[in-house]
């Protein structure tokens, strides 16, 4: 592995880690994970190989990518407080982001470091035709995860400001105007 990604990869673990903390739910909650996620697609996918069961191989880790994020996008607090939205990963939720980021830097050390065979004889037996097929296969899933559990998070984010707004509408009655005279 080299130091990018290394780097990139550990940024990716530390993202969950600054939300365990909470925070306001702003922009920079969605733009930094897709800064680094666009980064990482951006570098590492050259291109999506569709020869033998390459494709099913992105599906699958793409599914588990989905899993995990939508997962993780539930177990994520979204509280409102004043005019603002909160938000704090909860302990589920970290847990299956650093199981998802971790997946992924665990089975590169290991191919770097005696598995390559292991994964050759895999990819052999299952008609997975090139390495750039994993390669494919692990990006997508990271930006799957990432993408879905800012979705997730994103869509309960609006349906919390909705009750809220709605509670607010019921317990504040619009004032009326009173034109008599």
């Amino acid at each position: 592995m080299t130091t990018t990604e290394w780097i990139t990869d550990i940024a990716l673990v530390l993202i969950v880690f600054r939300q365990l903390r909470e925070g306001r739910l702003d922009l920079k909650t969605f733009l930094i994970p897709l800064g680094i996620v666009a980064f990482v697609a951006h570098t590492y996918l050259d291109s999506v190989p569709t020869a033998g069961n390459d494709l099913v191989l992105i599906g699958v880790l793409m599914a588990v990518g989905a899993a995990l994020g939508i997962a993780g996008g539930v177990y994520t607090r979204i509280r409102v407080a004043g005019e603002h939205l909160l938000i704090k990963a909860g302990a589920v939720s970290a847990i299956l982001w650093v199981l998802g980021m971790g997946a992924r830097m665990g089975f590169q050390f290991w191919v770097s470091h005696g598995g390559a065979d292991n994964v050759a004889r895999f990819s052999i037996a299952h008609h997975i035709t090139t390495d750039q097929a994993w390669v494919a296969a692990f990006v997508l899933m990271a930006l799957t995860e990432v993408v879905t559990r800012l979705a997730t998070i994103f869509v309960r984010s609006r349906m919390v400001n909705g009750r809220q707004a709605r509670t607010t509408a019921a317990t504040h009655p619009a004032p009326s105007l009173d034109r008599t005279a």
